[in-house]
């Protein structure tokens, strides 16, 4: 295996990221039902949000603190939920790529992880 080192690999990880959580029986309805997310719209924003991360592209803006603590106004998003999108994107980014890059996605996923759970149990005080 190979190393995420370009937009093709990000595009893939993603692609089968999202593949996995659409099927997930845990989380997958937040982005069917609650959502009904527009894929086509979508994954060009995964595909830039981790590729400025993972390769410094600059191309992703946006906010999505914002995003997901209107999102938790639609449907509480528990623990359990964040714990489940970590873990099947440590398994897809396992599964597919090996090296800096690839430990260092699983890393930066953890601490988004952690912040977004903290940040959008904060705004519910507000």
């Amino acid at each position: 295996m190979k190393d995420i080192e370009n937009e093709e690999d990000i595009k893939n990880l993603v692609d089968r990221f999202y593949e996995k959580v659409i099927d997930d029986p845990e989380i997958g309805f937040i982005f069917t039902k609650v959502v009904a997310v527009s894929w086509e719209a979508h994954l060009p924003i995964m595909y830039a949000f981790w590729g400025s991360i993972l390769l410094g592209s600059g191309a992703y803006s946006g906010n999505p603190m914002q995003k997901h603590i209107a999102l938790d106004k639609l449907v509480q998003l528990e623990d359990h939920y964040f714990e489940k999108w970590l873990l099947l994107w440590r398994a897809t980014v396992h599964e597919n790529f090996e090296g800096i890059s690839a430990e260092e996605a699983i890393s930066r996923a953890t601490n988004i992880a952690a912040l977004m759970k903290y940040k959008v149990v904060q705004s519910r005080s507000r």
